[in-house]
């Protein structure tokens, strides 16, 4: 049993220390517009950040180790079920779903609330258990696109599937559509709800080489393709998950918050490149950027919406000249390294 016991806490240092990459959703544009414009109407909003991050804190903690390594250590029958009823509460969400609990039998909690998260906790640890999981399928199913980017754009698309920002504007998305069957979302709601959609993925916007990580930003220099394509591949994969999204709302202002998310986007993701985790929110450089570029992005939709359509066109012209300017920049001094 004292093996068992030197698996489980090594296995618990490993957990929390995991844990710290959860901070980036204090760098998310989505967060940061959150908690100082909406202040108190943004409890909605914290709801669906919360759970978002659910999943990746419910996963399975042994599957930290991999399953031929634990195959072969010389364990017994009794420390293989120690480890597999006591690994689950190195986990926080373990220890959340008891608080919950707790709340719930002294009726500070609905039996209802403590009932949803303690199944998204169970979700999260059962389907990151699954050999083949769900998210692999998806992956999958990515569709072929035209042209030399094929591959590069399905690549960023599998990569973009890996953060929580999508998952994040797809909640948003569906939240929205249910309020406008329900008949309580009024026509002015769609072009916030629209913003938010976008603002939730901008963050990502500001890190697209971030997934690659050093080697990755490197090997981009040995494709045979100019500055701007490798650039509109990552663009490419973008636009389709933003305007999918913001079909059921606004679409045209949806596609003008995105491209102009897109090109002020280049400029931290070629010159300040930052290393981005899977199954995170993603950080974007500065507070102050952030703000900019989601003021950016309200203005725009704001006036396709309001004004005039034909902006939509600045919008493009915009990101066209963002693409070709640090396409450039790409070709001649190549990816920065990143943090």
């Amino acid at each position: 049993m004292a093996r068992a016991f030197a698996i489980l806490r090594a296995l618990a240092r490993a957990v929390w220390r995991d844990q710290r990459s959860l901070e980036s959703v204090v760098g998310n544009n989505f967060f940061i517009v959150s908690a100082l414009l909406l202040q108190e109407a943004g409890g909605f909003i914290y709801l669906l950040i919360g759970l978002v991050l659910l999943f990746p804190l419910s996963t399975d903690p042994l599957r930290k180790i991999p399953a031929s390594r634990l195959a072969l250590w010389p364990l017994e029958k009794a420390d293989r079920r120690f480890l597999r009823a006591t690994s689950p509460w190195v986990s926080p969400a373990a220890w959340l779903v008891l608080g919950l609990a707790i709340w719930a039998a002294r009726g500070r909690l609905t039996a209802g609330l403590w009932g949803l998260a303690a199944g998204l906790v169970l979700a999260g640890f059962l389907l990151s258990d699954l050999p083949f999981s769900p998210s692999r399928r998806i992956w999958l199913a990515i569709p072929n696109f035209p042209g030399v980017w094929n591959q590069l754009v399905r690549k960023n698309l599998r990569g973009m599937l890996s953060t929580l920002d999508l998952y994040c504007a797809i909640l948003l998305t569906a939240a929205a559509i249910a309020f406008r069957i329900a008949g309580v979302l009024p026509r002015e709601g769609f072009l916030a709800l629209t913003v938010l959609v976008q603002v939730a993925l901008s963050s990502y916007a500001q890190s697209l080489f971030g997934l690659d990580g050093r080697s990755g930003r490197q090997r981009y220099r040995l494709l045979p393709l100019r500055g701007w394509q490798v650039l509109f591949a990552k663009d490419a994969a973008f636009l389709s998950a933003a305007i999918l999204l913001a079909l059921p709302l606004a679409p045209l202002a949806g596609t003008g918050a995105a491209l102009v998310a897109l090109a002020m986007g280049h400029e931290p993701s070629v010159n300040r490149p930052r290393i981005q985790s899977r199954w995170r929110f993603s950080s974007g450089g500065s507070i102050i950027f952030g703000l900019v570029q989601a003021a950016a992005m309200g203005g725009a939709a704001s006036a396709i919406a309001f004004t005039s359509p034909l902006f939509l066109g600045a919008c493009v012209a915009a990101w066209a000249g963002s693409l070709w300017y640090y396409g450039r920049l790409i070709e001649g001094a190549g990816l920065a390294d990143g943090e």
